[in-house]
């Protein structure tokens, strides 16, 4: 079966970034998420803007109903081998050593989970969401977490509130300055949002107290270095100049049921001395 994809847009074109969700298919498995060209990436440089969804109603019926789906994933997804095979990765000594690092003399973790896209529209974002919430649930370590998607509505939002999460109400286009130890949680981002993130936090005191998890690093230098892709290569300066100093750990997806929503993923940790000073890269 040949591959498609699905993009999510905000209504209004000047929101900013978009998720791409990629149906599964044989040829086009190893594609990365789309990357806008440099002109819109440039656009994406602006401040961060007030945001609230389009759609100002909601019901409790359609609340409802969107909860029970939330509800019966995360039940599904917690029996899963996919599942049982995350938490076994994360609590083995090498990446729970990398964990310890981050939190240093902190208790928790905070989560902050960028580009989730639709959640009562699609599973993959259910899938999302339904592993952030049960690891959050799972590890004592991790904290509060914070959400954002232009594309959530209003009656997501209520249910996102409901399940414990906080929905931003300013789009930070992914600059999150890590000033205490974060998760952001990334599946299938849009490329200038990670290097949106890594450049604001382009100081080792701020990237040794952060943790990505989302599309491979690793990949995109491959992506580029296979295909002299010069697009790509300019919308990644960050993650290619942290390759350098990342370790990354890629998660298996085990089976089909679990491709679109986090395949070519990985846990990224930023390993380098908090004195060690960056070159700044130029755009």
């Amino acid at each position: 079966m040949a591959a498609t994809s699905e993009i999510l847009k905000p209504e209004n074109p000047n929101e900013g970034w978009t998720v791409v969700l990629r149906r599964r298919g044989k040829q086009r498995r190893s594609n990365l998420p789309k990357i806008k060209n440099l002109e819109q990436q440039q656009q994406q440089q602006s401040q961060p803007e007030t945001w609230t969804p389009m759609d100002l109603e909601t019901d409790p019926k359609r609340e409802s109903k969107l909860m029970q789906k939330i509800h019966m994933c995360m039940e599904n997804l917690n029996k899963t081998e996919f599942y049982r095979t995350f938490l076994d990765q994360i609590q083995a000594p090498q990446i729970i050593g990398h964990f310890s690092r981050v939190l240093g003399s902190e208790y928790k973790m905070q989560m902050v989970i960028y580009g989730i896209g639709s959640i009562e529209s699609y599973e993959p974002p259910r899938l999302q969401l339904s592993l952030a919430i049960l690891i959050k649930r799972k590890f004592d370590w991790i904290g509060d977490i914070e959400i954002f998607d232009p594309v959530i509505s209003t009656t997501e939002a209520k249910v996102l509130e409901a399940l414990g999460c906080h929905v931003l109400s300013v789009n930070e286009q992914g600059r999150r300055r890590a000033l205490k130890p974060t998760i952001f949680f990334m599946p299938h981002c849009e490329a200038i949002l990670y290097d949106n993130l890594l450049q604001e936090n382009w100081k080792a005191e701020f990237l040794t107290k952060m943790v990505v998890f989302g599309n491979s690093f690793e990949r995109y230098e491959q992506h580029v270095v296979d295909f002299k892709h010069s697009v790509v290569g300019d919308s990644v300066k960050h993650v290619l100049g942290s390759r350098m100093f990342i370790n990354e750990v890629k998660i298996e997806t085990i089976s089909d049921d679990f491709f679109r929503a986090f395949h070519d993923s990985s846990w990224h940790f930023f390993n380098l001395d908090q004195k060690m000073e960056l070159q700044d890269i130029q755009l």
